[in-house]
């Protein structure tokens, strides 16, 4: 292998100047500002958001956090390795799942943050896209909304101009029901980009602030193995929709695909896309695996600020 020396031995004038680096994409600093005020910088530091699922259907850990205290000591857990975003959910949304009762997601969800609000000093976003299970999480100290389907639901957006409350702001065609029955797109990331832009347009319309707003290109959602690798490999092109990006890929179907691996050993690829994606712009990653996240991403993000 000759690496940088020229065949004469000689260093090559740009390594010798110093010109010649490999650089990550550049990615715009953000302040995501929540309803007590206070600001979350995005840009400067990859966030990284724990997966927290308390329903029996998860892809992943379904059925393994149904208990109030396993979920709470999981919660101590992420806290602890560095997450500054638990992401609680009552409602699967794996491919093929079904919604569950909104009264239902309400009794999983409330207690756990609930708790977790009370006894830990992190930031709770609740995974649901039913503006009244969002009104009862936020009422029990939720800090955020990440909702799959743009909030789709009508009363989701006066809600959160109401409360003042930030939201994620997701890509998928369909419902997690059908979104893996045709995964054909004529342009896939212009599709994604435009249909981000438009939800941005609508929130911001209906009285959501500027600073509220966090966009998901929703991997694994409605999108094919090689759709999903497409879009990590233009995260850039998300940045022209001007907004936080939230990348979560966490153990997925694509990752096994690529893989050949199960579920339960999709950690190494997990935290290869989770370093891929930090590297090239988006400011949070949803993990399953916290502290390993962690990890990988303070290494990009030294990496990229120096």
């Amino acid at each position: 292998m000759m690496g940088q020396a020229g065949l004469d031995g000689s260093v090559p004038r740009a390594v010798e100047r110093g010109s010649c680096r490999a650089a990550a994409t550049p990615r715009a600093v953000h302040a995501l500002r929540f309803a007590d005020g206070a600001m979350l910088e995005l840009g400067r530091r990859t966030v990284v958001m724990g997966v927290l699922n308390v329903d029996p259907d998860s892809f992943s850990d379904g059925g393994r956090l149904l208990k109030p205290a396993d979920a709470l000591d999981a919660a101590r857990r992420m806290t602890a390795d560095g997450a500054q975003i638990i992401d609680v959910g009552g409602q699967s949304t794996r491919p093929g799942s079904a919604p569950v009762d909104a009264d239902l997601e309400t009794r999983r969800v409330v207690p756990l943050i609930e708790a977790i609000k009370r006894e830990l000093q992190v930031r709770v976003s609740v995974d649901t896209s039913k503006a009244s299970v969002a009104r009862r999480a936020f009422e029990a100290g939720a800090d955020l909304l990440n909702d799959v389907s743009a909030a789709g639901d009508p009363a989701m957006l006066p809600l959160l101009v109401e409360l003042r409350a930030p939201v994620v702001l997701m890509h998928m065609r369909g419902t997690p029901l059908t979104m893996q029955q045709d995964t054909r797109y004529g342009d896939l990331l212009a599709d994604v980009v435009g249909f981000l832009s438009s939800r941005v347009d609508e929130a911001l319309a209906c009285g959501v602030a500027a600073d509220r707003i966090v966009v998901d290109p929703g991997i694994g959602f409605g999108k094919s193995c090689e759709g999903n690798l497409a879009i990590l490999n233009r995260i850039a092109d998300l940045a022209a929709i001007d907004k936080p990006i939230l990348i979560g890929a966490s153990r997925k179907a694509f990752i096994g695909k690529v893989l050949d691996l199960p579920v339960d050993d999709r950690l190494h690829g997990s935290l290869a896309v989770a370093a891929f994606a930090s590297a090239q712009g988006a400011h949070i990653i949803r993990a399953h695996d916290v502290g390993a996240t962690v990890r990988v991403v303070r290494m990009i993000d030294a990496i990229r600020n120096s």
